[in-house]
């Protein structure tokens, strides 16, 4: 694939504003997704602000357009960023990052969910692309929404470059859409692309409606719909129109995209350059609102840049850059625009061989772009103009947070689609920040874990003095914590009369220390990914896990890990196979050490597919408990059972590099007590 050489100016702040339109526009069109325009004036008005309030809603929740545009662009990542990456890779993607039943997309069955249904062909054997045909799927189910909604991170890897974002686009449609489906989300994908250094709206659908046949609906309606906007067709007539030509009654399934198409193109033109207002009309002309206002959001964020989305009224404050990305890789779930910026930028310059850098030398929280925050709140005003969080702290203890582990995570009380995740701080690991401030205070780190579904405990690090003016770093080693999951980092303050304190960047790293135990409450087993049919909540077992078909993981830890000693007791009941896992990256990535029933002892790796690294034949029963103990550095992978030293291997073929653990079984029923991970010894 050829890729345009160069990247433009200001390309990283441009892709924050669509990144920041995307969830702008989700969150504000989630609440009543699905309602019908007159419901919408007649319960709502015209939509220009958040209206979850009113309706009784979160606004930061788990959604399938947040979760599926940025998860599916890992397969870049996961596949050495090879811009000739396949629809079948991107569809490899889709099996190790989606928890069945659970995570990212609407589970709504066979026939029902486009998505769905490309995930059970996957799942029975059928590759994308044909695994999202209309000959395997019918026409209908292949031409639903959802190859639009997920298609925003591949058109914003390819600025100043159509051709690839279409070429990209067909490719990642291709898995579960079809037909007119996948022309939408290369209609998509090729506006954002222009949009990045083109500004006039004419010239960019000029350009973009060329890479659709012109006997598509898609091109059609695209047709109709500028013909009607130089009629000087208010927006609301014109939606009219759009209702009785392209309405839900001329097409069929559950939320197909030419109606939904139809909107973002309306919304766009009737835009005039606002984005408060193209978001309105997005948003109040109804149906799949959500998914509408979304791309509409990305592509003027885009288009108009931040000065666009800072025109209009507090899109920012209310959100403070917080999304939710759950998936097999729980590490990953509790994340911010920034983060996810900056993986898009490193993306596409990956793809083009460039040179990545990240900021402040890759510190998790480093506040690149103007006015981002990261997910911090306090009750002390908080601020960006100049890539530092800047914290106005009063007289007296300020505490500013940003979270690491999402309470309803553990509680399960969610508004949205399902939300899994594990933390993404340790015991054992040094959490480091640089902060300034103008008038001498105390500062320290501190960190909030979750002792209960409702109950929470503050620690603080030590105390120390900062002089007014002068820069000074903060190092802090997180203390064992009894097995709890730490929620939330960030400072306390402690000042004497007010003072602007700048917080320059926080982060950590370190080998985890920790063992998961029982609490006095059940939360300790909520901290983990449930990548397992199911796990029973009674018994003496810290972790009793049953898994009713093939092989399910239990996980928790981040992609950030890579040396460390993973171990537990192991009983497996009835199971053909039980034991634990390392430098896991999701469901289909990852390192086991396994009891095997009439194999022994096996050390297999799996990417995608499962490989035998080494194994031994050793004698063991169901109902007897092992210790099992895998120590992993670099691509060396030392096996012991019961203490005793078994397996080693090295791995120099497509070795994974970094990952969670997870405890893992095959078919059946298995017990684990004494799960703990830590340095390597």
């Amino acid at each position: 694939m050829r890729l345009n050489s160069s990247l433009p100016k200001d390309y990283d702040l441009s892709v924050y504003a669509g990144v920041l339109g995307k969830i702008i526009g989700v969150y504000l069109g989630r609440p009543f997704e699905g309602w019908p325009y007159r419901e919408i004036l007649e319960k709502l008005g015209e939509v220009n602000y958040y209206v979850h309030d009113r309706l009784g809603h979160p606004l930061v929740v788990t959604d399938d357009d947040i979760s599926g545009t940025f998860t599916f662009l890992r397969a870049l990542e996961d596949n050495d960023y090879d811009p000739d990456i396949t629809a079948r890779q991107i569809g490899e993607t889709w099996m190790n990052y989606l928890i069945e039943e659970r995570t990212v997309l609407w589970w709504g069955g066979l026939g029902m969910s486009t998505e769905h249904t490309a995930y059970l062909r996957m799942k029975n054997g059928i590759p994308a692309p044909q695994s999202g045909s209309a000959e395997v799927n019918s026409k209908v189910v292949s031409e639903q929404i959802g190859s639009q909604i997920f298609i925003d991170g591949w058109g914003m890897i390819c600025p100043d470059d159509p051709e690839s974002a279409v070429d990209f686009a067909k490719r990642a449609a291709s898995v579960s859409h079809d037909g007119e489906a996948i022309y939408g989300a290369q209609i998509i994908a090729a506006i954002e692309a222009l949009a990045f250094s083109e500004k006039n709206l004419d010239l960019i659908l000029d350009a973009a409606i060329q890479f659709i046949p012109k006997d598509s609906v898609t091109y059609e309606l695209i047709q109709d719909l500028r013909d009607w906007y130089a009629e000087g067709l208010s927006w609301q007539d014109g939606f009219h129109k759009i209702e009785a030509k392209y309405g839900y009654d001329k097409y069929g399934g559950n939320c197909h995209i030419i109606p939904n198409h139809a909107i973002v193109i309306h919304a766009l033109l009737h835009s005039n350059g606002n984005f408060q207002r193209g978001l309105m009309i997005a948003n109040t002309c109804g149906w799949d609102t959500d998914c509408n206002s979304g791309n509409v959001g990305c592509i003027l964020g885009i288009l108009l840049g931040m000065e666009g989305i800072l025109a209009g009224p507090d899109w920012l404050g209310p959100i403070a850059d917080r999304l939710y990305i759950p998936t097999a890789d729980g590490g990953r779930c509790v994340s911010d625009a920034v983060t996810e910026t900056l993986e898009i930028v490193k993306a596409a310059r990956k793809i083009r061989g460039f040179e990545y850098l990240t900021p402040k030398n890759g510190a998790k929280f480093n506040f690149a772009f103007p006015h981002s925050v990261q997910g911090f709140q306090s009750t002390a005003k908080l601020s960006n103009s100049s890539g530092e969080l800047l914290i106005e702290a009063p007289t007296g203890q300020t505490t500013v947070l940003t979270e690491t582990f999402p309470a309803e995570a553990a509680t399960h009380k969610t508004q949205g689609y399902g939300l899994y995740a594990s933390p993404t701080l340790y015991p054992g690991q040094t959490v480091t920040a640089t902060i300034q401030a103008s008038k001498a205070v105390k500062a320290s780190l501190c960190i909030q874990v979750l002792t209960s579904e409702v109950e929470t405990k503050l620690i603080c690090g030590p105390l120390k003095s900062l002089p007014a003016n002068e820069s000074i770093n903060l190092s802090w080693d997180i203390p064992d914590v009894g097995g709890a999951p730490i929620c939330s980092v960030g400072l306390q303050i402690q000042a004497e009369i007010d003072s602007s304190v700048s917080l320059d960047r926080l982060t950590w790293d370190g080998t985890p220390t920790v063992t998961f135990n029982r609490l006095p409450s059940p939360i300790y087993r909520e901290a983990w990914v449930k990548g397992i049919s199911d796990i029973i909540p009674w018994g003496e077992d810290e972790y009793r896990l049953v898994q009713n078909e093939g092989t399910g993981l239990f996980i928790q830890g981040t992609r950030n890990w890579t040396n460390y000693t993973f171990e537990a007791e192991v009983t497996p009941h009835m199971a053909s196979r039980a034991g634990i896992a390392v430098r896991v990256q999701g469901m289909r990535r990852y390192y086991a050490l396994l009891l095997c029933r009439d194999k022994g002892l096996q050390i297999v790796k799996c990417l995608n597919q499962e490989a035998i690294l080494a194994e031994a034949p050793i004698d063991w029963k169901l109902g007897e408990t092992h210790n099992l103990r895998l120590a992993i550095e670099d691509n060396q992978l030392l096996a012991y059972l019961d203490g005793v030293l078994c397996l080693s291997t090295i791995d120099n073929e497509t070795p994974l590099r970094n990952g969670a653990v997870g405890l893992i079984l095959t078919e059946g029923r298995a017990a684990y007590d004494s799960v703990s991970v830590g340095e390597i010894r």
